[in-house]
């Protein structure tokens, strides 16, 4: 009798020896599609010396070797790595899915991508923009009354009725509207200085989903009405601007007057004690001259002192006088930063002290202290020179700079000719007696 023996084609797995298919059995999906003509039962009778088989039987693909199981770890690791890529991929879904009209809302974002704030509608003053403010919300309001802030069909009906639809339309364009305009205060409500472009942002979004929702009857928020409110959002941004200008200018005219204030003080005081040092050399050199003797020493410090008084009148009568000062604080702001400033003081250092305080912690080392006669022009034409590198490009009265020392001393020798003093190393000794004690991840972020 023949005897059939299962025979699986290439790719197949090798069933056990003796194997039936159960009732019901069927081919797994994944396994390939058999060869045109591949018979997967053949007849495994031993063959007569005279007859040879009808079939051959192809040979058996060896039985691959049976893996070691995975362990723990390998298993978890194989998870970890599809996550991985299964959360890539979601990624870049989201990625393609975003349209234009996704509104973003971090400020932080918005305002590094807009970089330095421009004004929308140039003014002189913040007053001036409020009186701005005022016309365009009543230009707002003759909109809604004169009926031009949302516009609608004026053919919709209900329940076969034009009237019923006219005032269905009416009321819910007055809660469209009312919505749109709450979206507007809420964006002026919420607004910062420089993060306009989020606010309009929110108001185009706002002003589509209306025209969306309002399709059946034709319902939008009109272009006039919208262009007005977009106008009072720039106009709050603006005016938010100007204030906060004004009140830095404020606060830097009053530490102005304070400072001159301070060296007049300073001045004066100067200027009575060498008065009072004139006058007793003075009567010294009158007491010996009426004896008929002299002095050499006293004489010559009465020259100097009367070369002191003179420079200090000058100083008082000079506001332009000062010294340029060139520090750096390579712990606080890292190297290749230098401040470049001005102070009208007798002892120029006093300021830098002042500097170094609590503000900073760290204190200033000092590259040069250069006096000038006309040191207010000297301080323009330094900070004008540096201005791109400037480390705040929004309100130019901040005077930190990314530049070396070298580069503030060559550019001080071309404008004055000639330094007694300048040392571009920066000891920066707190700093470096610190750094070893730090963190070591806040370490390595300075390193």
């Amino acid at each position: 009798m023949s005897k059939l023996v299962f025979n699986p084609p290439p790719g197949w797995p090798q069933p056990p020896k003796g194997w039936t298919p159960p009732k019901g059995w069927s081919p797994d999906p994944s396994w390939p599609e058999p060869p045109t003509g591949w018979q997967l039962w053949i007849d495994a009778t031993e063959p007569d010396d005279s007859e040879s088989p009808s079939i051959p039987i192809p040979p058996v693909p060896p039985e691959k070797p049976k893996e070691a199981p995975q362990t723990r770890r390998e298993a978890i690791n194989d998870r970890l790595s599809a996550l991985e890529a299964e959360n890539a991929r979601l990624k870049e879904q989201l990625l393609a899915s975003k349209s234009g009209d996704t509104v973003e809302l971090d400020d932080a974002q918005v305002l590094q991508a807009v970089g330095i704030y421009r004004y929308h509608h140039p003014l002189e003053t913040a007053a001036s923009y409020q009186v701005r403010l005022k016309e365009i919300e009543a230009d707002a309001a003759e909109l809604v009354r004169s009926k031009r802030a949302i516009a609608k069909s004026e053919l919709f009906t209900f329940n076969n009725s034009l009237a019923q639809g006219k005032k269905l339309s009416s009321d819910l364009g007055r809660l469209m509207l009312r919505a749109y305009n709450s979206e507007v205060d809420n964006a002026i409500r919420s607004l910062k200085a420089g993060n306009v472009l989020t606010a309009k942002k929110r108001v185009e979004a706002s002003r589509t989903a209306i025209a969306k929702l309002g399709t059946l009857m034709e319902m939008h928020i009109t272009d006039e009405f919208h262009a007005v409110r977009l106008e009072e959002i720039e106009l709050t941004a603006d005016w938010l601007m100007k204030k906060q200008e004004e009140r830095e200018a404020a606060r830097e005219e009053r530490a102005r007057l304070r400072e001159e204030r301070r060296v007049q003080k300073e001045l004066e005081e100067e200027r009575a004690r060498l008065d009072k040092e004139h006058a007793h050399l003075l009567n010294a050199l009158q007491a010996l001259q009426a004896q008929g003797k002299s002095d050499e020493e006293l004489e010559r410090r009465l020259g100097l002192i009367d070369e002191a008084i003179e420079q200090n009148d000058f100083r008082a009568a000079n506001i332009r006088a000062g010294y340029i000062y060139v520090i750096s604080n390579e712990g606080a702001f890292g190297p290749g930063v230098v401040k470049i400033g001005l102070t009208r003081r007798l002892e120029p250092t006093e300021r830098i002290s002042e500097l170094s305080g609590a503000s900073v912690p760290f204190r200033f080392d000092t590259h040069t202290l250069f006096f000038s006669e006309d040191a207010v022009t000297l301080e323009n034409e330094l900070h004008h020179h540096f201005a791109s590198r400037a480390l705040n490009q929004t309100n130019a009265r901040k005077e930190f700079f990314f530049a070396t020392p070298e580069d503030v001393r060559d550019v001080l020798l071309d404008r004055v000719g000639n330094i007694l003093e300048f040392s571009a190393a920066a000891e920066a000794t707190e700093y470096r007696q610190s750094i070893h004690a730090w963190p070591q991840e806040a370490a390595s972020r300075r390193g």
